[in-house]
């Protein structure tokens, strides 16, 4: 009944994020075709909005991809997807803007920003051996609790259980730093006259649709997340 109810809840969500990331691709896909009024590509865009805010130590980069930009901060560069890069329409300025939103972020010490940063170290490994450690705390349970009584199964277990929660409250404190990025991005477009009031709904759209990404993405960790630390904590009340 447990598992039942786990699926019942988990299906919705996932079908969520299908919807999420279709959303994404058909909004990119409408407003890829619409060229902007100022004729800037997202290449154009982000080394005008990285120098309206005094930032000179990045490089602008192309990268594979569709729909694969990123900020690197270690390495100090704006990556930009091929579809961002050198496109001049509504969708791709909205992208490059919304990853100098992030760059902005760093150099105002926005504090969700620096919670995430912080939080990339432990919340990657945290994502590769949380469940490999609850699997095996599992196992060692059952065969040395039985045999000697040891809760060295017990405290693998907690310990996976809680690298899985870094990792799940990396994808929490992600929702306000790509909002606030977005939010960042639209006010620079503007305020730079590279897109118009009316250009500007259209990377709206853009921007909205991917951040139900991440919302999609931190619901279902959330569901994942309750349901291994429910089987951790029933091992422990079997146990005592």
């Amino acid at each position: 009944m447990d598992y039942l109810l786990f699926l019942l809840i988990l299906l919705p969500l996932l079908a969520l994020s299908g919807w999420a990331s279709a959303r994404v691709n058909s909004a990119y896909s409408t407003y890829d075709a619409i060229p902007n009024s100022s004729h800037m590509t997202g290449y154009d865009t982000a080394v005008r909005l990285l120098a309206r805010g005094g930032v000179t130590d990045l490089e602008v980069c192309r990268v594979r991809g569709r729909l694969t930009d990123h900020f690197h901060p270690v390495r100090r560069k704006v990556n930009l997807s091929e579809s961002t890069y050198g496109s001049a329409s509504v969708a791709a300025v909205a992208v490059a803007a919304h990853e100098i939103g992030h760059v902005m972020q760093e150099k105002e010490g926005y504090l969700p920003y620096r919670i995430r940063t912080a939080l990339v170290p432990i919340a990657t490994i945290g994502s590769r051996l949380a469940l490999p450690l609850i699997m095996i705390g599992i196992l060692l349970d059952v065969f040395l609790f039985s045999a000697t009584g040891s809760k060295a199964g017990q405290w693998i277990m907690i310990a996976g259980i809680l690298l899985y929660g870094t990792a799940t409250l990396f994808m929490l404190v992600t929702l306000p730093v790509e909002f606030n990025a977005s939010a960042r991005a639209k006010k620079m477009l503007l305020e730079e006259g590279i897109l118009h009031e009316e250009e500007l709904a259209g990377a709206k759209r853009v921007l909205s649709a991917a951040a139900m990404t991440y919302v999609a993405s931190l619901l279902i960790g959330l569901v994942y997340f309750l349901r291994y630390l429910l089987i951790v904590l029933s091992f422990v009340r079997r146990d005592r």
